[in-house]
């Protein structure tokens, strides 16, 4: 039988991570001269592997190190580096904090403009490929800035990091997104689902996501609240506040459902930033 080099095993990989179907791979190994016998067997190989990933992450226990704010006191106000931020509201189960005063006026105009100019229709991740896709649950406009990209990103995200107690590296880039009237977010959660065949490819790239920080940048008129059915849980889009969740495990349990409720007048702008396990690269 024909060996199976490491660089064989990672084009699969890649190839699957792309949307491309089993028996496309087995008709191009096949017209590249491969035995059907090899073929099989580096497919079935690469396939073990992928669900044996998954398995493991499903059945992972839940982390003991998470993101988040010390709150051990119950203090009203905490001190973010460079700014002092209102503690508004607290849930235990799950883990939601609401915070105020996390970002200035300014901050927010800044990021709305940097962005204005980059929006498209929002995607989601595609877990059984691990690329994007867009979403009909999800209809806002929306673009991500690169880690550190300009002065007032540089300066939230390190707020950031010491607001949450959680490595700046550890982050992905800020996403910013536009909900005009009647766009929202059906519920969903901001794990990635380790029973999809694509999830051991993003997880690559810095692990599970533990926890979801949403900014809010401009208040609509009406609607837009953040919602959490699981706990009946609404919280309005005030400018200049947020809300941080965390989930320890990729599982319902955790209670994290949470969806953007319609827009109904106006326009709301968020920014996002999803904490990752390990260095998001």
């Amino acid at each position: 039988m024909q060996p199976i080099s490491p660089e064989l095993r990672e084009w699969i990989v890649a190839q699957l991570a792309a949307g491309h179907s089993v028996p496309a791979l087995r008709q191009s190994m096949h017209a590249a001269g491969w035995r059907d016998d090899a073929t099989d067997a580096a497919l079935a190989e690469v396939e073990r592997a992928a669900r044996g990933d998954a398995a493991a992450a499903a059945d992972a226990p839940a982390r003991t190190d998470m993101p988040g704010p010390n709150l051990e006191e119950s203090p009203l106000y905490l001190d973010a580096g460079d700014r002092r931020v209102q503690v508004v509201q607290t849930v235990k189960h799950p883990r939601i904090v609401v915070f105020g005063n996390l970002l200035s006026a300014e901050e927010c105009e800044a990021l709305i403009a940097a962005a204005r100019q980059r929006l498209s229709r929002s995607l989601t991740v595609e877990t059984k490929t691990g690329g994007e896709t867009l979403n009909v649950d999800r209809t806002s406009d929306g673009m991500f800035f690169e880690r550190g990209e300009n002065e007032v990103v540089q300066r939230i995200e390190a707020r950031i990091a010491t607001l949450l107690n959680w490595p700046l590296d550890f982050g992905e880039g800020l996403q910013i997104l536009r909900y005009s009237p009647g766009a929202q977010y059906r519920p969903h959660y901001d794990y990635f689902d380790p029973k999809e065949p694509g999830t051991p490819t993003i997880l690559r790239r810095g692990g599970q996501r533990v926890a979801t920080l949403v900014m809010y940048l401009q208040e609509p008129e009406q609607g837009g609240a953040t919602t959490f059915p699981d706990i009946g849980l609404e919280v309005a889009p005030v400018r200049g506040s947020a809300v941080f969740f965390s989930y320890d495990r990729a599982d319902p349990a955790t209670r994290t459902l949470h969806g953007g409720a319609p827009v109904r007048a106006g326009e709301k702008w968020v920014a996002t930033k999803w904490l990752r396990e390990r260095t998001f690269t």
